[in-house]
């Protein structure tokens, strides 16, 4: 099903950029016929991305565009391998239509995650399939370890593709926690042990040895774009996220657009006060993140690399569980209420690295939550899990090169 709203705002926001842009955007967008024509193939890119396969009369109709114009896109597109025809549609007169779709090998992209407890590298199609991936577990990260373990994983996930589909790898994105110097309490180590990440680039570093571009988001900012990107594509154009990893962390999307704010770290929502139980203040990333259940049920005998090896193997005893979830539904629908009363979303998605019947709990007793909270004045949001899952960051990352070369709004998930 076309996605009508999501049209609207994509041809008005085109519309706002054409109208206000500088003269420089007018050049490249208007007399240089090379970058318009770019531009309309991201156009077109989007909308099937969002919509499914579609026929060039429907892309015309939907995006203003003249039949001449989405006949050269579309056959410019399939010659590059990025689109595929799909099988005739007919119809009550006429010829039958054709519609277009992505072609799953047009593209791959690197997503590496820089996690509290692990470092991930996937490799995935056009469409967000993982193709491939690496892993390493490691007890807090170090710059030179990231650096290394990227670079040997990236050549070794090159290795396994296709020679003739090596030149289509489009870039690689890297999912960070920033300012990772501020959370070695927490891990249990010597602040020293972190004060390396303060002046080391690694998307800079890393991007030294290959021939594709690299970028860098927040860690919580990915996995929000990989919802936005490649997950389920019916929901509201705004909406507030959730992920619950080794900290909990959050995401802002805005006329589907990721927003990272002035700094790259917006929706920092770990950082949100929340009255705990007995009414002292603390943050919600003290309460709702894995690291306060993982403390948990290592204090009771438990082996804590078992939380972190697989969300599929976790066999977490209620007592422990139960109570863990109460607590997190309890701060992160607080951080709900605090976040609607400042932007009024009509939807909020929590996900995280758990397993999907834990995520659906949590989603079910913060939904509770929130509604025995005072909610006078506002309109409380609709609570969906995500649905990408423990992949979510990975994937954010991998989408960052993508919507840099195949998307409109191309700047939304860079950082700044």
């Amino acid at each position: 099903m076309v996605d009508l709203p999501f049209i609207e705002n994509l041809m008005e926001n085109t519309l706002a950029r054409v109208e206000s842009g500088s003269a420089a955007q007018a050049a490249a967008r208007g007399s240089n016929q090379s970058g318009m024509r770019a531009y309309n193939e991201r156009l077109v890119l989007s909308l099937i991305r969002r919509s499914g396969a579609l026929a060039k009369a429907r892309i015309a109709q939907l995006t203003g565009l003249s039949a001449q114009t989405v006949s050269v896109i579309m056959r410019s597109l399939e010659a590059d391998g990025l689109l595929k025809k799909g099988g005739p549609v007919r119809g009550r007169v006429g010829q039958p239509s054709v519609p277009m779709g992505l072609n799953k090998d047009g593209a791959f992209f690197l997503g590496l995650k820089v996690g509290r407890r692990s470092l991930d590298l996937v490799l995935t199609d056009f469409l967000g399939h993982v193709e491939h991936r690496l892993r390493l577990a490691h007890r807090y990260p170090t710059p030179d370890g990231a650096i290394e373990f990227a670079n040997d994983a990236i050549e070794q996930l090159l290795d396994r593709l296709p020679v003739e589909h090596r030149a289509r790898v489009a870039g690689l994105g890297i999912a960070l926690p920033f300012q990772l110097w501020d959370w070695a309490k927490p891990l249990g180590i010597d602040p020293a042990e972190m004060a390396g990440w303060r002046d080391r680039d690694i998307a800079a570093e890393i991007g030294e040895r290959w021939d594709f571009p690299v970028f860098i988001c927040n860690d919580a900012s990915a996995a929000c774009g990989a919802e936005l990107v490649f997950g389920d594509q019916t929901k509201p154009r705004n909406f507030l996220y959730f992920f619950v990893g080794f900290f909990i962390g959050g995401g802002l999307v805005l006329d589907n657009a990721l927003y990272t704010g002035q700094s790259g770290n917006a929706a920092a929502l770990g950082s949100l006060p929340i009255a705990a139980a007995g009414g002292k203040a603390r943050q919600l990333v003290e309460v709702a993140s894995l690291v306060a259940l993982d403390t948990e049920f290592v204090a009771q005998g438990g082996d804590g690399d078992m939380i972190w090896g697989s969300p599929d193997s976790w066999h977490l005893p209620e007592d422990i569980l139960g109570p863990w979830m109460d607590e997190a539904a309890n701060g992160i629908a607080q951080a709900i209420l605090s976040s609607t009363c400042l932007i009024d979303f009509n939807c909020v998605l929590v996900d995280g690295w758990m397993p999907a019947e834990v995520r659906a709990e949590l989603v079910k007793r913060t939904s509770r939550r929130l509604g025995r909270l005072s909610l006078a004045g506002i309109t409380a949001p609709e609570i969906r899990e995500g649905t990408i899952g423990s992949d979510a960051r990975s994937l954010g990352a991998a989408s960052l090169p993508l919507s840099e070369r195949f998307l409109v709004d191309r700047n939304a998930y860079l950082k700044g």
